[in-house]
């Protein structure tokens, strides 16, 4: 899918896609027997331009004062070098950001100056590194335990058999609320894989949320699907599908800092 290079023209595709999108997740809510309502979208901006992620928000804003009854976009950045030059020239539109690529210790200050939730906190180590950053906020961080439930080696996350326990714990630390579960799908052409992994996901956050353990019961959301394979993640649950491609069409190179070339 190529973008446009003419700017209006961009942001007439991105709107396009993005009612595209939404008409698609809503197809596979209806087809699982759950509201549309139940999957938040998360645009995955990964080397997009601001003007680029700007055009999405306001189309997601415009669809929403006609009357769509969605809840607003999230934006997801995997590199903190692209949240921190993007989220600044994004700040009058209010966005919710989350970081949804591996944190290093090093770059926790600069990604919580603007990240409102951490997808994929793997060990404990992030985690305590978090909380002592957050402990003392007003408002709880929002974190999700990464698991790798396709056991690739390409995959960050904990393992399945590690993640209930590693769960437990950080919903105990102070400053963090543990709001649930992530994953990055099997790099499968099987649907069938590609589900199971997912229903195992759905298996681990039961289990953590049954456990009964301090800080675990709102810990019921489920980050997981992607342009390819949100309807085998809607089916088992997802509450937030993550979403790049199908509405930004196909991603520029990016440069030296991160950031994708303005067009």
């Amino acid at each position: 899918m190529e973008r446009p290079d003419d700017p209006e023209d961009r942001a007439r595709h991105v709107a396009e896609r993005l009612a595209e999108l939404r008409a698609r997740v809503a197809r596979a809510a209806a087809a699982a027997g759950r509201p549309a309502s139940a999957v938040r979208v998360l645009l995955a901006s990964k080397t997009m331009d601001a003007a680029t992620v700007r055009a999405a928000l306001a189309a997601d804003a415009a669809a929403r004062a006609a009357g769509s009854g969605t809840a607003p976009v999230l934006l997801g950045e995997n590199r903190v070098q692209e949240l921190v030059a993007k989220a600044p020239l994004l700040t009058d539109l209010s966005p919710t950001w989350h970081v949804i690529g591996p944190l290093q210790s090093n770059k926790v200050n600069a990604a919580l100056r603007w990240a409102h939730a951490v997808e994929s906190v793997a060990d404990d180590a992030l985690a305590q590194r978090l909380s002592d950053r957050v402990r003392e906020r007003a408002v709880p961080l929002d974190v999700w335990v990464q698991v790798n439930v396709s056991g690739e080696a390409s995959k960050h996350g904990a393992r399945p058999e590690d993640a209930r326990a590693l769960a437990v714990r950080v919903a105990a630390l102070p400053g963090l609320r543990l709001a649930g579960f992530m994953t990055v799908g099997a790099n499968s052409p099987d649907p069938a894989v590609v589900r199971a992994g997912y229903a195992l996901l759905r298996a681990v956050r039961d289990d953590v949320v049954a456990s009964g353990a301090p800080g675990t019961g709102d810990a019921q959301g489920l980050s997981m699907g992607m342009s390819r394979d949100l309807e085998e993640a809607v089916a088992e649950g997802a509450t937030v599908v993550r979403v790049g491609t199908a509405v930004f069409g196909d991603r520029p190179p990016a440069t030296a800092t991160g950031s994708a070339p303005a067009r």
